[in-house]
C-alpha cells in the first residue's frame, strides 16, 4: 500500500509509487474477465527486450494506413506510440478527422472504440488491442435494464416529460437508446450545457421536467447541484436491481434528476479524508478533482473539471505551486513529469490505476500492429447498424450544442 505520507516522503515533487502488478489478459482465454478473448498468434512477452523496436518497426510498416489514438489514462509505453492523445470524445473526433487512415488503433476502452466506429466511415476499421479493456462504469448500465427503467417511467406517467442524457462513458446501445428518445450525449466538459439543453426540451431548469442521467450518478449530481443550482433532494438514484428502481412513484414524480446507480471505480475512491490529509501535509495545496468524484469530495476541492481541464490548469499554474489531483494515476504522474517546476501530488491515500484501461499494454499493441502488417485483422470493433444510426443521432445532438 502506498499512502499519502509515502508519496510526500521525497517532497518537493511527485514521488513515483511502486509498480502495481496487473493481470495480463488476452493471452489464451479468461472467462472471468469482462470480455473473455483469445489472441490469434503469439502475444509478445512484456519482458521481450526487443518489444519497443518491434513496435517501432510495425508502426513504420503501417505508415499512414494506421492512426494510433491514446487515452490520457494509458500507460506511458503505449502513449509513446500514439499519434494523438486526449479524452474519449477528443479521440473519437480525431479518428473521424482522419478519413485516409485504413486502421484506427484505439488505445482506450471498449465504449471509446465503439464511438470511433460510429463516427468513422464504413471503409475504416477500428481495432482495440485487447478486447478485455472494458469499462466498469459503462457496464453498470445494460440496455435491458435501461429499457425496463424507461418502462417504469412510462408507468408512473413521467416518460413524456423526461429527456435521457448519457455520459460518453456508455455503450453504443445506451447511446442509441438516448438517440431514440430524443436525448443527447455529454462529456465531463460539456455536461452543464447538455443538461441545460435537455431541461429546455421539457420546460427549462426552473420547470418540472426531468432528466434521466446515465450511467454515472456523480457527474449528473455534481452538474445539477453545482452548475444548475438544484438541490440534492431533487436528485434521486435509480437502482436497476430493485423494483421501481428502489423509489416510490411519488419520489420519481418529484425528482428533477433521475440518476442511474453507476460510478467510476477510480474516481469513486477519493474521499473527504484524502482532502483533509493532503491539506494537512502540504500547506497551501490546491486540490483539483474530476467531476466523477463524489459530491462531498467535489465540494471540498478547490477546482473541479474534466481531464482536459486538469491538464490545462496545471499548464497555467504558477511555478512552485502545489497541487493534489484526484483522477487516474497514469495521468497524474504524467502531468507531474511534464511540470517539474510545480509540486504535484496524488490525492488518494492508496494508489489506484484504471485496471481496465491498463489492459492495453505494449505487448497487445505490438501484437495488433504486427497482425495488421501481416494482413490479419484482429479485434475489430463493429457497432450494430441500427444502434450506430441512433447513437450517431445522439452524438450529433451533442455536437450541435453551443461551445462544442
Amino acid at each position: 500500500m502506498v499512502t499519502v505520507s509515502t508519496l510526500l516522503a521525497e517532497h518537493p515533487g511527485f514521488s513515483e509509487p511502486a509498480p502495481s502488478p496487473l493481470l495480463l489478459l488476452g493471452q489464451g482465454r479468461d472467462l472471468a474477465s469482462e470480455r473473455g478473448v483469445e489472441c490469434v498468434g503469439e502475444l509478445p512477452a512484456p519482458s521481450d527486450p526487443n518489444l519497443v523496436e518491434r513496435a517501432r518497426a510495425a508502426r513504420a510498416a503501417l505508415g499512414s494506413r494506421a492512426f494510433v489514438l491514446g487515452h490520457h489514462y494509458q500507460r506511458d509505453e503505449v502513449i509513446d506510440f500514439a499519434d494523438v492523445t486526449g479524452d474519449s470524445f477528443k479521440l473519437a473526433r480525431e479518428a473521424a478527422a482522419r478519413p485516409e487512415a485504413e486502421f484506427i488503433l484505439f488505445c482506450g476502452v471498449h465504449f471509446m472504440a465503439e464511438s470511433a466506429d460510429i463516427l468513422t466511415s464504413d471503409q475504416q476499421q477500428v481495432v482495440l488491442p485487447d478486447l478485455a479493456a472494458g469499462c466498469s462504469m459503462a457496464d453498470m448500465a445494460a440496455i435491458g435494464q435501461v429499457e425496463e427503467a424507461w418502462a417504469v417511467l412510462q408507468d408512473v406517467g413521467i416518460a413524456d416529460s423526461t429527456i435521457p442524457v448519457t455520459y460518453m462513458n456508455s455503450s453504443a446501445a445506451i447511446k442509441a437508446f438516448t438517440g431514440r428518445h430524443d436525448g443527447t450525449v455529454c462529456t465531463s466538459s460539456n455536461a452543464e450545457v447538455a443538461l441545460r439543453w435537455a431541461f429546455d426540451q421539457v420546460g427549462g431548469v426552473d420547470g418540472t421536467g426531468k432528466v434521466l442521467f446515465l450511467p454515472d450518478q456523480h457527474l449528473g449530481r455534481n452538474t445539477a447541484v453545482l452548475a444548475l443550482g438544484m438541490s440534492l433532494e431533487e436528485c434521486v438514484v435509480f437502482d436497476p436491481r430493485k423494483p421501481n428502481g428502489g423509489l416510490t412513484d411519488q419520489e420519481l414524480r418529484d425528482a428533477r434528476m433521475i440518476l442511474w446507480r453507476g460510478h467510476c471505480s477510480v474516481h469513486g475512491r477519493f474521499s473527504v479524508q484524502n482532502v483533509t490529509d493532503i491539506r494537512a501535509a502540504v500547506p497551501g495545496v490546491n486540490v483539483m478533482v474530476h467531476p466523477e468524484c463524489k459530491n462531498e469530495v467535489v465540494t471540498a476541492a478547490d477546482y473541479v473539471g474534466s481531464t482536459e481541464y486538469i491538464i490545462k490548469q496545471l499548464e497555467a499554474a504558477e511555478p512552485g505551486s502545489s497541487w493534489a489531483i484526484g483522477t487516474e494515476l497514469n495521468l497524474v504522474r504524467r502531468v507531474a513529469k511534464a511540470h517539474p517546476d510545480k509540486n504535484v501530488h496524488y490525492l488518494d491515500s492508496t494508489v489506484c490505476f484504471c485496471s481496465t484501461m491498463n489492459r492495453i499494454d505494449l505487448p497487445h499493441l505490438v501484437w495488433a500492429m504486427e497482425s495488421l502488417v501481416e494482413g490479419r485483422m484482429v479485434n475489430r470493433i463493429v457497432v450494430d447498424a441500427d444502434d450506430a444510426h441512433w447513437a450517431r443521432v445522439a452524438l450529433d445532438q451533442m455536437l450541435a450544442l453551443p461551445g462544442i
